[in-house]
């Protein structure tokens, strides 16, 4: 099974780490898309870290990065720096989704 989790509040970071962890461990993969005050996340470097796990594809909306006054400057590679597409591939490619 494919795992959409869509970040758009900063206030569940416990929650997306211990989800994407959880559904790992059961052999799901997990995307995750962040937009809004869920690309404040991306200064968090246990949230940066999911990108280096198997099975975990991330990106987020540079728009809204660019809103919130979000510095690209450690982001690793592995999340993309995108737009709602991103957030629409999600939700065609995940077979449930969530909303933190």
């Amino acid at each position: 099974m494919k795992l959409g989790i869509l970040v758009n509040t900063d206030r569940h970071l416990t929650d997306v780490l211990g989800i994407t962890k959880a559904a790992l461990a059961k052999g799901h993969e997990v995307i995750i898309f962040n937009m809004d005050e869920g690309t404040r996340l991306l200064g968090n470097p246990y949230f940066r870290e999911l990108c280096g796990m198997k099975g975990v594809r991330m990106s987020f909306c540079d728009y809204n990065a660019k809103g919130f006054g979000i510095s690209k400057e450690g982001i690793p590679d592995e999340i993309v720096c995108g737009s709602q597409l991103n957030n629409a591939e999600m939700v065609h490619d995940a077979d449930r989704i969530l909303v933190l």
